[in-house]
Protein backbone atom coordinates (compact mmCIF):
# COMPACT_ATOMS: atom_id res chain seq x y z
CA UNK A 1 0.00 0.00 0.00
CA UNK A 2 2.95 2.51 0.63
CA UNK A 3 5.23 2.00 -2.36
CA UNK A 4 1.37 2.36 -4.18
CA UNK A 5 0.97 5.48 -2.41
CA UNK A 6 4.47 6.61 -3.39
CA UNK A 7 4.09 5.90 -6.98
CA UNK A 8 1.03 8.06 -7.00
CA UNK A 9 2.66 10.81 -5.31
CA UNK A 10 5.18 10.31 -7.66
CA UNK A 11 3.05 10.69 -10.91
CA UNK A 12 0.79 13.42 -9.54
CA UNK A 13 3.84 15.57 -9.38
CA UNK A 14 4.88 15.45 -12.85
CA UNK A 15 1.08 16.18 -13.93
CA UNK A 16 0.97 18.97 -11.72
CA UNK A 17 4.34 20.63 -13.32
CA UNK A 18 6.93 19.38 -10.91
CA UNK A 19 9.07 17.32 -13.20
CA UNK A 20 11.44 19.93 -13.60
CA UNK A 21 12.82 20.38 -9.76
CA UNK A 22 15.94 18.93 -8.39
CA UNK A 23 17.36 17.90 -5.49
CA UNK A 24 20.43 16.79 -3.13
CA UNK A 25 20.49 13.47 -1.66
CA UNK A 26 21.40 13.37 2.37
CA UNK A 27 22.50 9.92 2.70
CA UNK A 28 23.71 7.84 5.82
CA UNK A 29 26.88 6.65 6.80
CA UNK A 30 28.91 9.25 7.53
CA UNK A 31 30.48 10.34 3.90
CA UNK A 32 30.20 13.78 3.37
CA UNK A 33 27.04 14.41 1.08
CA UNK A 34 26.81 18.14 1.23
CA UNK A 35 30.14 18.67 -0.81
CA UNK A 36 29.96 21.40 -3.26
CA UNK A 37 27.48 23.81 -1.65
CA UNK A 38 27.68 25.79 -5.07
CA UNK A 39 27.64 23.28 -7.61
CA UNK A 40 23.80 22.77 -7.96
CA UNK A 41 22.64 26.34 -7.98
CA UNK A 42 25.04 26.65 -10.32
CA UNK A 43 24.08 24.08 -12.81
CA UNK A 44 20.86 24.73 -12.38
CA UNK A 45 21.20 28.55 -13.17
CA UNK A 46 23.43 27.00 -16.36
CA UNK A 47 20.93 24.80 -17.46
CA UNK A 48 17.86 27.27 -17.20
CA UNK A 49 19.77 29.96 -19.29
CA UNK A 50 21.53 27.73 -21.80
CA UNK A 51 18.88 24.43 -22.60
CA UNK A 52 15.49 26.63 -21.17
CA UNK A 53 15.10 24.19 -18.88
CA UNK A 54 12.62 25.62 -15.90
CA UNK A 55 14.23 24.22 -12.90
CA UNK A 56 13.67 26.49 -9.79
CA UNK A 57 17.26 27.77 -8.95
CA UNK A 58 17.42 26.33 -5.20
CA UNK A 59 17.73 22.90 -5.17
CA UNK A 60 16.32 20.74 -1.48
CA UNK A 61 17.99 18.55 0.07
CA UNK A 62 15.99 15.17 0.61
CA UNK A 63 16.89 12.06 2.90
CA UNK A 64 16.94 8.84 1.19
CA UNK A 65 14.14 7.17 3.05
CA UNK A 66 12.17 10.05 2.44
CA UNK A 67 8.41 9.99 0.82
CA UNK A 68 9.80 13.71 -0.54
CA UNK A 69 11.65 12.32 -3.08
CA UNK A 70 9.21 11.23 -5.15
CA UNK A 71 8.45 14.79 -5.71
CA UNK A 72 11.75 15.24 -7.72
CA UNK A 73 12.36 13.81 -11.54
CA UNK A 74 16.46 14.28 -10.86
CA UNK A 75 18.42 13.50 -7.52
CA UNK A 76 21.69 13.82 -7.14
CA UNK A 77 24.49 12.79 -4.46
CA UNK A 78 28.48 13.33 -3.75
CA UNK A 79 30.73 13.16 -1.43
CA UNK A 80 34.18 11.95 -0.72
CA UNK A 81 33.04 9.14 1.74
CA UNK A 82 30.87 6.61 3.00
CA UNK A 83 27.87 5.75 1.79
CA UNK A 84 24.81 3.29 3.37
CA UNK A 85 21.64 2.63 2.70
CA UNK A 86 19.58 1.17 5.49
CA UNK A 87 16.93 -1.82 4.38
CA UNK A 88 14.10 0.90 4.36
CA UNK A 89 16.69 3.81 2.57
CA UNK A 90 17.41 0.84 -0.08
CA UNK A 91 13.67 -0.37 -0.64
CA UNK A 92 12.54 4.15 -1.11
CA UNK A 93 15.17 4.13 -3.44
CA UNK A 94 14.55 1.67 -5.87
CA UNK A 95 10.57 2.10 -5.40
CA UNK A 96 11.36 5.69 -6.92
CA UNK A 97 14.31 4.71 -9.23
CA UNK A 98 11.62 2.04 -10.44
CA UNK A 99 8.87 4.53 -10.96
CA UNK A 100 10.47 6.99 -13.27
CA UNK A 101 13.08 8.47 -11.05
CA UNK A 102 16.90 9.17 -11.36
CA UNK A 103 20.05 9.07 -9.34
CA UNK A 104 23.22 11.06 -10.17
CA UNK A 105 26.33 9.56 -8.19
CA UNK A 106 28.63 12.14 -8.40
CA UNK A 107 32.17 10.95 -6.86
CA UNK A 108 33.81 13.71 -5.30
CA UNK A 109 36.53 11.40 -4.45
CA UNK A 110 36.24 8.87 -2.47
CA UNK A 111 32.95 7.87 -2.63
CA UNK A 112 33.20 4.98 -4.92
CA UNK A 113 33.73 1.77 -2.81
CA UNK A 114 30.79 3.14 -0.76
CA UNK A 115 28.66 4.13 -3.05
CA UNK A 116 28.86 0.61 -5.25
CA UNK A 117 28.69 -1.66 -1.94
CA UNK A 118 25.19 0.44 -1.22
CA UNK A 119 23.76 0.82 -4.82
CA UNK A 120 24.08 -3.52 -4.79
CA UNK A 121 21.56 -2.90 -1.62
CA UNK A 122 19.32 -1.26 -4.04
CA UNK A 123 19.53 -3.23 -6.99
CA UNK A 124 21.15 -6.89 -6.10
CA UNK A 125 20.39 -8.11 -9.42
CA UNK A 126 22.00 -5.48 -11.23
CA UNK A 127 25.34 -4.41 -12.51
CA UNK A 128 27.06 -0.84 -13.06
CA UNK A 129 28.28 -1.10 -16.86
CA UNK A 130 30.14 1.36 -18.26
CA UNK A 131 28.18 3.52 -20.70
CA UNK A 132 29.43 3.84 -24.25
CA UNK A 133 30.44 7.48 -25.71
CA UNK A 134 27.86 7.27 -28.17
CA UNK A 135 24.98 7.03 -25.43
CA UNK A 136 22.54 9.61 -25.72
CA UNK A 137 23.32 11.35 -22.34
CA UNK A 138 26.70 12.54 -24.02
CA UNK A 139 25.02 13.97 -27.24
CA UNK A 140 22.06 15.88 -25.99
CA UNK A 141 22.25 19.54 -26.16
CA UNK A 142 26.30 19.23 -26.14
CA UNK A 143 28.60 16.88 -27.93
CA UNK A 144 30.97 14.42 -25.95
CA UNK A 145 32.10 12.53 -28.73
CA UNK A 146 34.82 10.85 -26.17
CA UNK A 147 32.13 10.55 -23.41
CA UNK A 148 32.61 11.57 -19.74
CA UNK A 149 34.89 15.02 -19.63
CA UNK A 150 37.53 15.38 -17.24
CA UNK A 151 37.50 18.17 -14.82
CA UNK A 152 39.75 17.00 -11.78
CA UNK A 153 43.04 15.01 -11.56
CA UNK A 154 42.87 12.82 -8.86
CA UNK A 155 44.61 9.29 -9.92
CA UNK A 156 45.71 10.00 -12.90
CA UNK A 157 42.89 7.56 -14.46
CA UNK A 158 40.24 8.01 -17.46
CA UNK A 159 36.65 9.48 -16.49
CA UNK A 160 34.11 6.49 -16.79
CA UNK A 161 30.27 6.90 -16.61
CA UNK A 162 28.62 3.90 -15.39
CA UNK A 163 24.72 2.96 -15.60
CA UNK A 164 22.24 1.13 -14.09
CA UNK A 165 19.18 -0.09 -16.63
CA UNK A 166 15.61 -0.55 -15.88
CA UNK A 167 13.73 -1.64 -18.94
CA UNK A 168 16.46 -0.08 -21.44
CA UNK A 169 15.76 3.06 -19.35
CA UNK A 170 19.03 4.14 -17.40
CA UNK A 171 18.33 4.81 -13.97
CA UNK A 172 21.41 5.21 -12.05
CA UNK A 173 24.32 7.46 -13.35
CA UNK A 174 27.52 7.11 -11.40
CA UNK A 175 30.29 9.30 -12.75
CA UNK A 176 33.32 8.74 -11.47
CA UNK A 177 37.43 10.04 -11.90
CA UNK A 178 35.63 13.56 -13.51
CA UNK A 179 34.45 15.42 -10.41
CA UNK A 180 31.76 17.20 -12.31
CA UNK A 181 30.54 18.46 -9.14
CA UNK A 182 33.83 20.62 -8.61
CA UNK A 183 33.24 22.29 -11.84
CA UNK A 184 29.83 23.26 -11.34
CA UNK A 185 31.01 25.04 -8.00
CA UNK A 186 31.68 28.75 -8.28
CA UNK A 187 34.98 29.81 -10.23
CA UNK A 188 37.30 30.56 -7.00
CA UNK A 189 36.31 27.12 -5.19
CA UNK A 190 39.37 25.59 -7.58
CA UNK A 191 40.44 28.02 -9.89
CA UNK A 192 39.63 25.91 -12.87
CA UNK A 193 40.23 26.96 -16.25
CA UNK A 194 36.67 28.49 -17.81
CA UNK A 195 37.15 26.35 -20.45
CA UNK A 196 37.00 23.50 -17.66
CA UNK A 197 34.17 25.08 -15.94
CA UNK A 198 31.97 25.24 -19.06
CA UNK A 199 32.53 21.39 -20.10
CA UNK A 200 31.28 20.34 -16.42
CA UNK A 201 28.30 22.65 -16.45
CA UNK A 202 27.46 20.98 -20.53
CA UNK A 203 28.19 17.49 -19.19
CA UNK A 204 25.56 18.40 -16.37
CA UNK A 205 23.19 20.45 -18.39
CA UNK A 206 22.86 17.19 -20.83
CA UNK A 207 22.30 14.97 -18.01
CA UNK A 208 19.78 16.94 -17.12
CA UNK A 209 18.27 17.18 -20.39
CA UNK A 210 18.42 13.62 -20.98
CA UNK A 211 16.42 13.37 -17.66
CA UNK A 212 13.91 15.55 -18.67
CA UNK A 213 12.99 14.18 -21.89
CA UNK A 214 12.35 10.69 -20.91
Amino acid sequence: MRKQFLLLLFVLSFSLGFAQEIALLKYQGGGDWYSNPTALPNLIRFSNQQIGTAIDPQPVTVETASPELFNYAFVHMTGHGNVFFSEEDAANLRTYLLSGGFLHADDNYGMAPYFKEAIQSVFPEKELVELSPSHPIFNQTFSFPKGLPKIHEHDALPPQAFGIFHKDRLVVLFTFESDLGNGWEDPEVHNDPEEIRLKALQMGANILSYVFSL
